[in-house]
């Protein structure tokens, strides 16, 4: 299988790539950067716990690459699912916001 570029974003850090199979059928693959590490645990240390939760509080900030993958698990579309996701430890790094939703 050979990999060829196909195009890049730089705005939303997504780039994508052509597979060719020896079968003939082909496959897109799309990366993006996780530069999120960095902004979210400044705005993370930045929030001041104490404050209250209130009506309306950004709590994560996540890549589009990884929302598709979550649409596609059926996570994105879930409350519950969603809540649990972001609770999750494994996914500390997309949060903005310390504490439990």
């Amino acid at each position: 299988m050979s990999k060829r570029f196909f195009d890049a974003d730089p705005a939303t850090g997504i780039t994508r790539y052509w597979h060719f199979k020896d079968n003939g059928e082909y496959v897109i693959e799309t990366e993006q950067r996780l530069d999120v590490d960095e902004s979210n645990t400044r705005q993370r240390n930045m929030t001041d716990k104490r404050t209250a939760w209130g009506d309306v509080n950004k709590v994560a900030s996540i890549p589009l690459s990884v929302y598709y993958r979550l649409k596609r698990e059926g996570i994105a579309d879930d409350p519950a699912a969603l809540k649990k996701w972001l609770n999750n430890s494994d996914n500390r790094v997309f949060r903005t916001r310390e504490g439990t939703l």
